[in-house]
């Protein structure tokens, strides 16, 4: 059977441009692209699951998190830094900073699937780092709905199917510290966060919120650092806007000055336009 391809779209240009017509995609490599995303990381529910029931939480607290909260970055947060005897409120403010992310995720997907109203609230739930990271990249909306559903139905089913597995199979492994699985979540999501760190700003800003949540780690409690470390983005902003500023010659009451060269050339415009009045006036003189 030949595969399935979506019909090019058209996308509209900026305006008094032409139009961009967007390549198909097959289908099926949209899915086969999906299945692997979707499977590697719904296999590190396992992870989740051993760690949260070495972090004291029960069966039963373990399975809930992954059916409604479904971010692994920040369950690993939350039992982190519960595990690390972390204050129960700070721990959550810290998982619920890190899931509000997929907020702003949301905004673009939903411009990009445009799903009925129907279906927005039953989507938000799969509106999460992996499924953005596929969704994004699709030519068409067509190619963008089959990975988004097809990532997060994937996704959803075997991390919770593994988080069961990894709370029942914890108290086999013994002392789930010395396993060291609570990266597995960290490490996923910094392998997909690389791809798409590709201005210097974005590269600057992820730099300096790890340096400032590792170099705070030691002397505060668990989870405040994760907070703080939130900070790198308006730093890194502000300090690129006072490097703007520099640049453009702004004055202090915020109105942009006139580089040198460009008055300099303005002044020379103006010097050849009176050179050029002079002459014709000249000229009309003789021919009267």
């Amino acid at each position: 059977m030949a595969e399935q391809t979506a019909p090019p779209q058209t996308v509209t240009g900026p305006p008094g441009g032409s139009a961009i017509t967007a390549e198909a995609k097959p289908d099926a490599a949209v899915v086969r692209d999906a299945l692997g995303v979707g499977i590697a990381v719904g296999l590190s529910g396992f992870a989740f699951g051993v760690t949260s029931a070495g972090a004291g939480l029960s069966l039963l607290q373990t399975c809930v998190l992954s059916l409604l909260v479904f971010t692994g970055a920040s369950q690993f947060a939350l039992v982190g830094a519960l595990a690390a005897g972390g204050n129960p409120y700070t721990a959550a403010a810290g998982a619920f900073f890190l899931g509000v992310r997929n907020s702003f995720y949301g905004l673009r997907l939903s411009q990009l699937l445009a799903l009925p109203r129907a279906l927005r609230p039953l989507a938000a739930q799969w509106v999460i780092d992996e499924t953005t990271a596929v969704t994004l990249p699709q030519p068409t909306r067509r190619a963008a709905r089959i990975g988004f559903t097809v990532t997060g139905l994937t996704l959803y089913v075997l991390w919770n199917l593994t988080t069961l597995v990894g709370a029942l199979g914890a108290k086999a492994l013994g002392d789930t510290a010395a396993w060291g699985l609570d990266a597995a979540s960290p490490a996923v999501f910094l392998a997909l966060l690389a791809p798409m760190l590709k201005s210097t700003t974005e590269r600057v800003t992820a730099a300096l919120a790890v340096v400032l949540a590792l170099g705070l780690l030691p002397v505060l409690p668990g989870g405040v650092p994760v907070l703080l470390a939130a900070l790198a983005a308006p730093a890194v902003l502000f300090l690129r806007g006072r490097g703007r500023d520099g640049l453009t010659g702004r004055g202090k009451d915020g109105t942009p000055d006139e580089p040198a060269g460009v008055a300099g050339q303005g002044q020379e415009t103006e010097m050849a336009s009176a050179r050029t009045g002079s002459s014709r006036t000249i000229t009309q003189e003789d021919g009267r």
